[in-house]
């Protein structure tokens, strides 16, 4: 009973062996096949095929944009050079040749004198005319408005009865004041050529002039010594 018990009892699987590497690759085959020949029926390699290929071809075939090139900006008109006139060397005239004199006379030359032409008379030119002289105004001691009085005559000389003419040379100034004098002219006394001296250094004169401009200048002033009865 027991060995019928044991031998109706169900065996364990055996173990499966492994697949080969040919195995797997053909498999793979297969399945790769199965794949292609699906994608061909469902339309779906063509699309990818259409998708693919023009992308492949337009990058193939687009060009790359051309570089954008500057303009050359135009170059500046170049001025004309202006060529300086080149002086030209006067030409001098080719020497002509001396006449030869022939002092043999020609037998047709008119016989006689020939008087040579008389030179033009000198034209006279009139002197030039000389300047005019400067307008010379002398002192005065005679103006109403000097009011110089009259010399003293000398008390001592009255009573010896002396008299006579002195003249003095005065420098009269700018201001009409006078700056030195010296006799001239002597009275013969010494007393009135001494009054007269006094007399004339104490006035006050016109002073002259030149062109109307004031000048200091000599003048002779004259005093007469006269006894009156």
């Amino acid at each position: 009973m027991t060995a019928t018990a044991f031998s109706s009892a169900p065996r364990p699987p055996a173990p499966r062996q492994p697949l080969s590497r040919n195995a797997v690759i053909a498999l793979v085959v297969v399945g790769l096949h199965v794949g292609f020949i699906w994608a061909l029926q469902s339309g779906l390699l063509m699309r990818a095929a259409e998708v693919i290929v023009p992308a492949e071809i337009l990058v193939q075939f687009v060009d790359p944009p051309a570089p954008k090139v500057e303009p050359v900006p135009p170059a500046p008109p170049t001025l004309p050079v202006q060529k300086k006139p080149v002086a030209k060397a006067p030409v001098q005239p080719a020497p002509q040749p001396l006449a030869i004199t022939d002092p043999t006379p020609s037998p047709n030359a008119p016989t006689g004198v020939v008087t040579p032409p008389l030179p033009p008379a000198p034209v006279a030119v009139a002197p030039a005319a000389p300047p005019a002289p400067p307008a010379v105004q002398l002192p005065s001691s005679d103006a109403d408005y000097l009011q110089n009085p009259k010399p003293p005559y000398p008390i001592l000389s009255k009573r010896m009865n002396e008299q006579g003419k002195a003249v003095h040379r005065v420098w009269i100034g700018i201001d009409g004041k006078p700056q030195r004098a010296e006799l001239v002219t002597s009275s013969g006394f010494p007393r009135l050529d001494k009054a007269a001296y006094d007399a004339v250094m104490s006035w006050r004169y016109v002073p002259g002039k030149r062109n109307g401009v004031p000048e200091t200048m000599p003048f002779l002033v004259p005093i007469d010594w006269t006894l009156k009865d």
